[in-house]
């Protein structure tokens, strides 16, 4: 594979514009590149989460994770271009009720904290769904294909589930939120 990247400081940007991987040239706030970057940030994100200790199949999946929202910013960068595969969607499925089914169901809104691991879950979380809003918007002005909307959806459902099982990796829980609701529960059963 030739060097694709020989030179990175090219100035072209100077004007505010970017290249796209079409050779177009588009403003760096439009929609396209706001996806791209959402998504760029979400894959930085995961890389900060697997510094962390986790359990190999996590970090495993989290990895394949990374390439796949490479393939997603590609295809990002590439009007009318298919990078991401509908199997990629299919492969966030399998590991959603793989892990979801070894957690006890919910009782109440949880926190975003924990253990540091879980924590980060729970940003890249954020950025999923954010970079999720960018794809959206992007799709209601650009024909855009169908997987980097249901991509994103599920890996940020997908990022909520393993910081509850990361949560747990050590003997931990998920941290409550503390609703009125629940505290006047706790009273009634006291009384």
């Amino acid at each position: 594979m030739a060097n694709r990247l020989s030179q990175i400081a090219t100035r072209t940007g100077d004007n505010g514009s970017t290249g796209l991987g079409d050779n177009t040239r588009v403003s760096k706030d439009s929609l396209r590149v706001h996806a791209m970057g959402d998504v760029d940030e979400l894959n930085s994100n995961i890389g900060v989460l697997l510094c962390e200790e986790l359990p190999a199949g996590v970090r495993d999946l989290l990895v394949e994770v990374q390439h796949q929202l490479f393939n997603l910013g590609g295809e990002l960068s590439i009007p009318g271009y298919e990078l991401l595969k509908v199997e990629a969607v299919a492969l966030l499925d399998d590991a959603l009720e793989e892990y979801n089914a070894q957690l006890p169901r919910l009782a109440e809104f949880i926190l975003p904290a924990g253990s540091r691991a879980a924590s980060l879950a729970h940003v890249c979380r954020t950025v999923a769904r954010r970079a999720e809003r960018a794809v959206v918007a992007l799709g209601k002005v650009e024909p855009l294909n169908d997987a980097p909307r249901q991509y994103l959806n599920r890996l940020s459902d997908l990022l909520f589930v393993l910081s509850r099982v990361l949560n747990r990796m050590n003997g931990g829980d998920d941290v409550y939120w503390k609703s009125e609701r629940m505290v006047r529960m706790a009273q009634e059963d006291e009384a």
